[in-house]
């Protein structure tokens, strides 16, 4: 799988611009996270925690207004297709990191659900639990789908193939008795993509699986207009009896232009994730970097809604497998450590 570096921390720029100090001369360790496609929340998440995170050889102290992350760390953000792809690239080596949601986490970890057949994938391991994903069903707005049974005979985009979004919408469809190929014609394609094609009459909606807001569905709904179709009733007990890891929820009024009233869906937990093959020290000091830092919150609320999520209290949220060697430590010290709630 191919894996495109979409940025580098600010961080690390200036820590090369630096005179005086070789950051090739000490100590320098990279630290990857492997997020989803442009457009939706894994991407730009990513680069906040790599910025907080972060701190270069070379760079201002944290004490003197630099960089508070992990001494020597530079973190880089990456573009890639998201949850299943990230866990494949974990098994490979090819990156320390990445974001997946909690059922993908839990199926790869045991070779269980999608990954029934392969190897456990036992060295996955989880640095924290981020925030809640909720499950996206968007329409046109002149397209009369009120209902997901509404999508018979339709064009429907599905997310990227091994992504959590396809898993996700995958799981939706399934629970309204539906079949791609069969009952509606199914795009393979990430939100951004999903919103363009629904302008341009080539699809008639998309489902994905995404923090809110969305930056796409925000995009769409304020030029186009885009509709919010709820997940709901029995079909929504279906999938969450099949998928325990989703649990009801709703996506508020006023997320999204033009849809005023809460929408009945779905919502999963967003994880890091990295594998247990890598130093101790590494996902101890990257943690240390992300909680025990003063300037992390504010940057993280700041930089996208979904960053005030993110902490020490809510590291737990949806864990169902080991935590990796160093999280253990970091949190067994910060007295917050429990063992995660297996399904």
């Amino acid at each position: 799988m191919k894996i495109k570096t979409a940025a580098f921390t600010a961080a690390f720029a200036t820590a090369a611009l630096l005179g005086g100090v070789s950051a090739q001369s000490q100590d320098m360790k990279f630290f990857r996270i492997a997020s989803g496609s442009a457009g939706g929340t894994y991407f730009p998440m990513a680069g906040l925690l790599a910025q907080v995170i972060s701190n270069p050889p070379g760079a201002r102290t944290c004490a003197k207004g630099g960089n508070c992350g992990m001494e020597g760390l530079v973190a880089i953000a990456q573009s890639a297709h998201g949850s299943v792809a990230n866990v494949n690239s974990i098994k490979s080596d090819q990156i320390e990191s990445g974001f997946a949601q909690s059922d993908v986490t839990y199926w790869a970890y045991t070779g269980t659900g999608p990954f029934k057949g392969k190897e456990p994938l036992k060295k996955l391991c989880v640095l924290t639990s981020l925030y809640p994903e909720h499950v996206h069903f968007i329409s046109g707005v002149d397209r009369k789908i009120n209902s997901v049974n509404d999508i018979k005979g339709r064009k429907i985009g599905m997310g990227l193939p091994a992504s959590g979004a396809l898993v996700g919408a995958q799981l939706v469809v399934d629970a309204y008795g539906l079949k791609e190929k069969k009952d509606f014609t199914p795009e393979y394609v990430h939100s951004k993509t999903g919103a363009d094609k629904i302008r341009d009459g080539h699809l008639d909606g998309f489902i994905t699986v995404s923090g809110y807001p969305n930056a796409s569905i925000v995009e769409m709904a304020s030029t186009q207009g885009a509709k919010l179709v709820p997940i709901d009733g029995k079909p929504r007990d279906a999938l969450i009896k099949k998928a325990p890891f989703y649990a009801p929820d709703v996506i508020p009024g006023g997320t999204y232009k033009g849809n005023d009233k809460d929408i009945e869906t779905v919502a999963v937990s967003a994880l890091w994730v990295s594998r247990n093959n890598l130093p101790e020290d590494l996902h101890y000091g990257v943690l240390k970097g992300l909680f025990g830092n003063k300037k992390a919150a504010k940057v993280l609320s700041n930089g996208h809604a979904k960053g005030k999520s993110i902490t020490l209290d809510t590291h737990g949220v949806g864990v169902p497998i080991p935590y990796c060697p160093g999280a253990v430590k970091f949190y067994k010290e910060a007295g917050v450590y429990k063992e995660p709630a297996r399904p």
